[in-house]
C-alpha cells in the first residue's frame, strides 16, 4: 500500500489548495478563519505562497482549513 494513499494533501500543490480555498471563501473570511496578514492586508496569491511557503506554522492552519473543506465539501456531493 502506498504510504500517500490516505494523505489527503497527496497530489496537491498549495497553490491549486489556496486558489480553491478563496474560490469558496474570498480572502475576507479566510482572514477572519486564519488570522495572518498575507489573507489581511493586500491580498494576492502570489504573496499568500510567498508567506506561507516559508511559514510552516501558517502552511499547516491552511492545510488543515483545506481538509476540513473538502470533507465538508465531500460530505455534501
Amino acid at each position: 500500500m502506498n504510504k500517500n494513499s490516505n494523505n489527503p494533501l497527496h497530489g496537491i500543490t498549495l497553490e491549486q489548495l489556496l486558489t480553491e480555498l478563496v474560490t469558496y471563501y474570498g480572502f475576507a473570511e479566510l482572514s477572519s478563519l486564519i488570522d495572518i496578514n498575507c489573507f489581511k492586508n493586500d491580498p494576492s496569491i502570489k504573496s499568500s505562497l510567498t508567506f506561507l511557503r516559508r511559514t510552516p506554522w501558517a502552511r499547516t492552519k491552511v492545510e488543515n482549513l483545506y481538509i476540513s473543506y473538502r470533507k465538508e465539501i465531500d460530505a455534501i456531493q
